[in-house]
């Protein structure tokens, strides 16, 4: 099966007349499953639709938009995998200086607001052409938004894009109705009711209903508290069993957004994931060194998506909501063997897994009825839900019938381990075949911070749990006789952390004989709850203040803490700790987390001094918790200057 058509060349050649679709991307043409436009673009294809894709036009040439012709059906418009902004800027409002889903991973094939500003090029080509967004850049600013880059309040994307749908969430469903719909003639004014969609509606025009309605965009932009509020409506109606209609006014108009659609059953999942992807990126961008994102997915598989984990700081409860849908075994196995087939493939799939990988169960037994609690309950923290169901048959036999097929020689977990709930498991055979079987040397897991008010906030469970679970880890690990470690991701300055907190995370660290390599400062990306406190200063669920470190100066000082053992961080970790009055872990014992430079034993002495250009910091040990002539990142740790 061929890539479908990017260019007028390319429909030309299929002796098209003309195009149902034009989809307009802001990544690069990438046919696998992982990215959402190969999804859409494929299921339309099924159903029988004519989809041309436009990925990253160049904004400057107009014409670019004009090339199919006027497109019978619609735009569709995503700005791609990520949000546009969170693309182009690291948490300091830094440019980054690549972007995986670009050609040869180079910045600047998109525009910022790429959702906003392909949509009003399309309306410019084509004025009376229906407009449909979506994606995660769209779903996550459905509603009155807080611009982290800007920051400000912003309205409603579909308000400023001019679009006239929005589908929110996983789309497959909502754009098949639009496409039906579109198909048999009847207007897009008209398409108003369906689920997993936001419309706009003139205030004139409103037939009042039973639905929640959130604060107007006037008043979340004036008032934090009612930022607060909106945001607790919009996140406690986020279910496709008892979520009702939402609305939130702007000016003269309401937007309107229908309850969630319901998740994909299991053989819609088949079905989707088995369409005939090319499973790679598009041959134009060969010369150009291919897209990197492909790096990390062509190998691997998805068998689930949603995540009741619902952590505080991650979109995905709010996108893909927290049911959790599952593939059949059965696909998951057919996909294992067709990767087997490509001449590529190495014999190594590199991931099984989605959202959170050991999640194929719903949390409890009365979701399906009842729907995911409401006011802010989470079924893994900060202690496991009374209801909540553990069971990890299905994912162990999952992982052995996938190991097992001819060809295959390593089948791999990377993507997230909610290790809180394996460590909740009763047979023991699950934790021993995935240390023993599917961990390529490291595991990454997410404890994220060691400060109880701190996760707490973050929506995590408490810290005891990672280090049994750590316990575990290690003790199975040597009884298999290899050398496997843990990765701990660690966030720091996320909202209710303070500079104590961090240093209560650096002393953790050092204890443990930690040297985390990655350490990521709170992004606070559209539509998560934590987004929310770190604007307004209020939990949404309480109304209650909550300390937030908002200044660049606190995030770097917190930053640094978490890497005190580098020689680069010296100074600044030196600043916090005098700042806290912790100056008793400056000095020469083994409890210091640092030596004092000349300045600050000049200053102890009251004597005056230049400033210095740095301490040395102490040679770590790794980032798995054993000691570093166990871990090959000591070799990288050497080269930096941190070892003899």
């Amino acid at each position: 099966m061929a890539f479908l058509p990017i260019s007028r060349e390319d429909t030309d050649r299929l002796g098209w007349d003309g195009v149902d679709f034009v989809y307009v991307s802001g990544d690069a043409y990438v046919d696998h499953p992982s990215f959402g436009v190969a999804i859409i673009s494929r299921i339309l294809e099924a159903k029988g639709y004519r989809v041309a894709i436009l990925p990253q036009p160049d904004i400057r040439r107009p014409e670019l938009f004009r090339q199919f012709g006027k497109p019978r059906l619609g735009f569709l418009i995503t700005a791609g995998n990520i949000d546009s902004m969170v693309a182009h800027y690291t948490a300091a409002k830094k440019k980054r200086s690549e972007d995986a889903f670009s050609p040869g991973g180079k910045p600047g094939f998109r525009p910022d607001r790429a959702t906003i500003v392909y949509s009003r090029l399309c309306r410019a080509a084509y004025p009376d052409v229906p407009i449909i967004i979506g994606g995660l850049e769209a779903s996550l600013r459905r509603f009155a938004n807080y611009d982290y880059w800007d920051d400000e309040v912003k309205p409603s994307i579909l308000i400023e894009s001019g679009a006239d749908i929005l589908s929110y969430g996983m789309g497959e469903y909502a754009m098949m109705e639009i496409a039906r719909r579109l198909n048999e003639g009847e207007p897009v004014s008209s398409i108003t009711d369906i689920r997993g969609t936001c419309v706009t509606v003139p205030v004139r025009d409103y037939v009042p209903a039973s639905v929640a309605e959130c604060p107007s965009y006037e008043r979340v932009r004036e008032s934090k508290r009612e930022y607060a509020v909106s945001c607790r409506i919009e996140q406690d109606e986020q279910d496709a069993v008892h979520g009702r209609k939402v609305i939130q006014r702007h000016g003269d108009l309401i937007l309107v957004q229908n309850p969630p659609m319901r998740p994909i059953t299991t053989e819609d999942f088949d079905w989707t994931y088995e369409l005939p992807y090319e499973r790679t990126y598009h041959p134009i961008y060969e010369a150009q060194g291919g897209v990197p994102a492909i790096k990390e997915v062509e190998f691997s598989i998805i068998h689930n998506r949603g995540c009741f984990g619902a952590c505080a700081f991650c979109s995905l409860a709010f996108h893909q909501g927290r049911q959790v849908s599952t593939r059949s075994i059965d696909s998951v196995v057919r996909e294992a063997e067709k990767l087997t087939h490509n001449p590529r493939f190495k014999g190594y799939i590199h991931d099984v897994g989605g959202p959170t990988a050991n999640f194929r169960i719903h949390s409890c037994l009365k979701q399906e009825k009842a729907g995911m609690c409401r006011g802010g309950r989470r079924c893994l923290a900060p202690e496991p839900c009374p209801a909540l169901q553990v069971d990890h048959s299905e994912f162990l036999e999952m992982l052995r019938r996938v190991r097992a097929v001819p060809g295959v020689k390593k089948v791999f977990v990377r993507s997230g381990i909610r290790f809180d709930y394996l460590i909740l498991e009763k047979d023991p055979a699950v934790m021993r075949e995935l240390v023993e079987f599917h961990v390529s040397g490291q595991l990454k897991v997410a404890p994220e911070h060691c400060s109880t008010q701190v996760l707490d906030k973050m929506g995590k469970p408490h810290f005891e749990v990672y280090k049994r679970f750590a316990k575990e880890f290690y003790g199975i690990t040597e009884e298999i006789g290899k050398k496997q470690y843990l990765v701990p991701y660690l966030m720091s300055s996320h909202p209710g952390s303070t500079i104590n907190d961090a240093i209560e995370l650096s002393l953790f660290l050092k204890k443990e004989h930690l040297h985390p390599e990655q350490v990521q400062d709170f992004y606070p990306t559209p539509g998560t709850i934590s987004t929310c406190i770190f604007y307004t200063g209020l939990d949404p669920y309480t109304l209650q203040p909550v300390y937030v470190p908002r200044t660049p100066q606190e995030k770097a000082l917190q930053r640094a803490l978490l890497q005190y053992f580098r020689p680069e961080n010296h100074d600044v970790v030196e600043e916090a700790l005098i700042k806290a009055g912790r100056t008793d872990l400056i000095g020469t014992s083994p409890d210091c987390l640092i030596k004092p430079s000349p300045r600050y034993r000049q200053r102890q002495e009251g004597k005056t001094a230049r400033p210095s250009k740095g301490g040395r910091g102490e040679r770590g040990t790794s980032v798995s918790g054993k000691p570093a002539k166990r871990h090959p990142i000591r070799n990288k740790q050497k080269k930096k200057g941190t070892g003899k």
